[in-house]
């Protein structure tokens, strides 16, 4: 027993999970076991190779004897058993192939690797157009699979496999275009002597194109036809027949490395980068490829061209094609919205990518080996249109071209190499496994150990992870870096190792990345980075990211331009760079919101100092109207004039302002949460300022006043751009001196002119148009004027404006009897007269016919338009009139809660309650957004796309989305008006 246990105890520690079953199988091999043993701790999963030798012994009765006379081939085969089970099981099946492995595996070259895998269906390797012999493939699904083992071993067996990866992805590469020329010639035999009347092109894509392609992964092609010419030039086809014939090659071709059979699988063949995707024809002629790309392809194509490689087949004409798009892939830069839409598609990606997925995901996940790629091939992208060195298909060629011609940083590039080695290498190791096409790293302990043993880590399981992590990390920063760095090398006046953008590469990169002004962009990098001081040197450290960030915003050029204003103004403040440095949110944050928002952009630079709201998510929460009164009224105190003491007020208004803007912007608070923020804002403002006018009368009694919020202000739903309608009452007691009606009419005009006296802060208008009879009634009456009014002589428009009525500001007792006084004309017993119900449909109709701004597009106005904020709030008001007596919970001035409570009275169907809702949500934030970017209101959806684009981002759209804005748009207002006209027009 003590000596089992020994045993087993010896072979935990030499890697073995589960020592009884090793102990065992290692009796069978009787006096070889030593050796073996030695072998075995040093393979990836010593338990696996075990058992695959094991049964591979139960085929290969001499497997034992081989391996004791053979220590090249024993340490090989080993190596293979214990990381990859797929290929194990190969050798079971085809024993034979284990004489592969007798020698040291060295590299094989593309013509012997050619030669070896059409002799495995009997086509003449030496024949300009081999016929094969073997017509079901299997012969070549076994040799490529040998092949396969071969590089395999090699790179098993590498001490330094990170450093090797670049030959085994050129090895693999070579094996998928031998691959690919043996299918052609199966395809060709299939096909019969037609076939030779026809050229047909088979061009490599993606990793296959740049010859850097994985164990397992689909393999990008692209077809292309021409009829063969006979002696006298003619062709011996016509060009339909050509695609006809080619077609059938290209099926075939695919079908034999796709097919699953017994003798196994190779890999998948994927077409669908051809011209029109997988709904375009498979195979084109050259003028026809010409046409299409010239006329209809998207950035994204040229994208993938980048890498296009003649990789089997007629070579030639292969290469005519490449000589075809390559002038176009290197004019893809100049294209409106280039970077727009590569970053939209890389967002895509990542978008796409399973929840499940996306935190183990090492080729499409953040950090991960697609945004290494995507670096490389934008940055070829932009300096590939004037410098040819850097136009190569390969990765790593690729970047070593970029730091070479000085486009990225010596440090940084090798940086990003050694990552993308790593995470290739990684991505390697987990397909070998079963020789599935994944990109997952595994959770699994075991997974982890096998991948970490095979990569010869001390502590396997855990180095994985923390190298894997620490790596994407890398790449996510150096991302950066390699984009934006170089950038300030271009302007900077201090020594350095780096190669530098020269000034004209500099405006290129920055004109590609979405900068309008790249001379003005280099000015302001100029101007904060360059000098010796601390700022300038925080500046140099923080500018690569931030221009970063302000190129992924809708208007790069603005947000450089704030940035350079608002670090003028707070740079000598310790606090400022301090905090944008070693605070990365509030760095990212200010970013953002500056390269989005006018509006934002026009509050801060009035006051800098609000930037450091920015650093806590507590600190953008709109703060309550309590606190909001007690500080504008403290701070009116303090001052000695009225109009000081209104700036006062109106310094808090601004900078809260730039709260709640600064919160919608990054996505904190919904737009119902702005509307209530906005108007508890517009209540202590004039709440405050009244106070201030009242001290400031010349009367010596002045009547107590209470504001009366309407519209948009009463109902809590203000935009940024919105006015405040209010109406204004005062009380009954008899006055000791003067005209108490002229004494509060004055207060409240000279309230009114001081919130809108010019100045740094934006001013806040307070229309009284929705008072009794209109413009033309009184600025103010008493409450026992009001009952008389509402008794005797109100409109049904009157009525219906009421409806939004509350009482923010001002005496809030006298307010709340005024709103006592007017509930019976708001909530009318039995509803709307049939005359009353007529004469709104009348105004609604007349407001519709009259309102509309000249040249408005109506399905583009949000507030008049079909299914606008209008049409959503007169049928919630309709339905208030007509059951607010009858039902209590309709009685509020929102619209969404009256909303709410209309369907959940059953007044109006659920599903057309969820279009109105969708509606007035949808344009409540259009309008807010539009605000925020142009920093001037407007109801209608903008003309210009630059805004439009803008717009859409805000609003959660990606780059080059805005047109699915728009779509959104009409479907939720169309939806909408089919309810207006069922519910408020009576129409069936």
């Amino acid at each position: 027993m003590d000596r089992i246990q020994t045993t087993q105890g010896r072979l935990a520690r030499l890697g073995f999970s589960d020592s009884a079953t090793a102990e065992r199988l290692l009796a069978e091999w009787g006096s070889e076991s030593a050796e073996i043993l030695d072998l075995l701790a040093d393979v990836a999963d010593p338990d696996l190779a075990l058992s695959t030798l094991d049964r591979l012994a139960s085929a290969r009765p001499d497997l034992p004897a081989m391996l004791v006379g053979s220590p090249t081939l024993a340490q090989q085969l080993t190596r293979v058993m214990g990381a990859s089970a797929s290929l194990g099981r190969h050798l079971i099946a085809h024993p034979d192939q284990v004489e592969l492995l007798a020698d040291p595996v060295v590299q094989s070259s593309a013509g012997e690797l050619r030669a070896e895998l059409l002799r495995s269906v009997g086509a003449d390797p030496d024949s300009t157009a081999p016929q094969a012999e073997d017509l079901t493939g299997d012969g070549l699904r076994i040799a490529y699979r040998g092949a396969l083992l071969r590089i395999a071993t090699r790179d098993l067996c590498e001490p330094e496999p990170i450093e090797s990866f670049d030959t085994v992805v050129d090895e693999l590469s070579d094996l998928a275009d031998a691959t690919l020329e043996t299918a052609l010639s199966i395809a060709r035999a299939r096909c019969g002597p037609e076939a030779l009347k026809c050229r047909l092109a088979v061009i490599a894509l993606g990793k296959c194109g740049a010859q850097e392609l994985n164990y397992v992964s689909d393999v990008d092609v692209l077809y292309v036809a021409e009829p063969v010419l006979g002696e006298d030039g003619e062709p011996l086809i016509s060009p339909a027949q050509a695609i006809t014939l080619a077609t059938r090659m290209a099926a075939d071709l695919t079908r034999v490395c796709s097919a699953h059979t017994a003798a196994g699988t190779i890999w998948e063949v994927d077409a669908a980068l051809r011209p029109e995707g997988k709904a375009g024809q498979l195979v084109r002629t050259l003028s026809s490829h010409r046409t299409y790309y010239e006329k209809w392809a998207k950035t994204w194509e040229f994208q993938a061209m980048l890498k296009a490689r003649p990789a089997c087949g007629d070579l030639a004409l292969g290469q005519d094609f490449v000589d075809l798009v390559a002038p176009m892939v290197w004019r893809a830069a100049e294209r409106e919205n280039f970077v727009a839409d590569t970053q939209a598609m890389r967002k895509r990606v990542i978008e796409h990518i399973p929840a499940k997925e996306a935190t183990r995901e090492l080729k499409l996940g953040r950090g991960g080996l697609r945004d290494v790629e995507f670096s490389v091939q934008l940055l070829q992208l932009v300096h590939g249109r004037v410098d040819e060195r850097v136009r190569i298909r390969a990765t790593l060629p690729a970047l070593r071209a970029l730091v070479e011609c000085g486009y990225v940083g010596r440090e940084d590039g090798k940086s990003l190499a050694l990552s993308y080695r790593f995470l290739r290498t990684l991505e390697h190791r987990v397909q070998l496994f079963n020789l599935r096409r994944t990109h997952l790293l595994p959770e699994g302990e075991e997974d982890l150990r096998r991948i970490g043993r095979s990569l010869d880590f001390a502590d396997p399981a855990a180095r994985v992870e923390s190298t894997w992590r620490s790596c994407t990390q890398r790449v996510r920063a150096l991302h950066e870096r390699v984009f934006y760095s170089p950038l300030l090398g271009a302007v900077a006046r201090i020594p350095s190792s780096e190669l530098r953008l020269t000034t004209d590469a500099a405006q290129d990169r920055l004109r590609a990345l979405g900068y309008a002004d790249p001379k003005a962009a280099l000015r302001h990098i100029a101007a904060l980075s360059q000098g010796v001081t601390r700022q300038a040197e925080i500046q140099r450290q923080l500018l690569p990211a931030m221009l970063g960030w302000f190129a992924a915003g809708p208007n790069p050029d603005a947000g450089l331009l704030a940035f350079r204003q608002v670090s003028e103004a707070l740079g000598t403040t310790p606090w400022y760079l301090r905090a944008l440095r070693d605070e990365g949110m509030m760095a990212e944050r200010l970013a953002r919101i500056l390269a989005s928002s006018r509006y934002a952009v026009s509050l801060l630079t009035r006051a800098p100092q609000t930037v450091q709201m920015l650093a806590d998510d507590d600190e953008l929460k709109p703060r309550s109207l309590a606190d909001l009164e007690v500080e504008m009224h403290a701070a009116a105190r303090r001052q000695e004039s009225p109009v000081a003491a209104v700036e006062a007020i109106r310094a808090i208004r601004r900078r809260e302002l730039f709260r709640v803007a600064a919160g919608d912007l990054l996505g904190l608070n919904d737009v119902l949460a702005v509307g209530e923020a906005l108007s508890e804002l517009a209540s202590a403002t004039i709440d405050a300022a009244l106070q201030v006018a009242r001290r400031s009368a010349e009367a010596s009694r002045v009547p107590e006043i209470a504001v009366i919020a309407m519209g948009r202000w009463g109902g809590r739903e203000l935009s940024y751009a919105s006015d405040a309608d209010a109406m204004f009452v005062m009380d009954d007691e008899d006055v000791s001196s003067g005209d108490p009606t002229k004494i509060a009419g004055a207060v409240i005009t000279e309230m009114r002119k001081l919130l809108t006296r010019p100045g740094a802060d934006p001013v806040l208008s307070v229309d009284a148009d929705l008072r009794p009879e209109g413009k033309g009634g009184a600025l103010i009456r008493s409450l026992g004027a009001y009952r008389n009014y509402y008794s005797r002589w109100s409109s049904t428009w009157e009525m219906q404006a009421l409806i939004r009525a509350d009482a923010p500001a001002g005496n809030l007792e006298l307010g709340r009897e005024l709103l006592e006084l007017i509930d019976a004309k708001r909530w009318p017993q039995g509803g709307l007269t049939s005359a009353q119900l007529s004469e709104i449909r009348k105004l609604k109709a007349r407001v519709e016919a009259e309102r509309l701004p000249r040249g408005a597009n109506p399905a583009k106005h949000t507030k008049l338009g079909p299914g606008g904020l209008a049409d959503v709030e007169w049928t919630v008001q309709l339905l208030q009139l007509q059951h607010g007596y009858d039902h209590e919970a309709l009685r509020t001035p929102k619209t969404m809660v009256a909303l709410g409570a209309a369907r959940d009275a059953g007044l109006i169907p659920v599903e057309d309650a969820g279009y109105l809702e969708a509606a007035w949500l949808l344009a409540s934030r259009i309008r807010n957004a539009i605000m925020l970017v142009r920093g001037r209101g407007s109801d209608s959806l903008p003309t210009d796309t630059r805004e439009l684009a803008a717009l859409a981002e805000l609003l959660g759209y990606g780059p080059s989305e805005a047109s699915h804005l728009l779509a959104d748009y009409r479907r939720v207002t169309r939806r909408a008006r089919g309810v207006v006209d069922r519910v408020f027009w009576g129409v069936s």
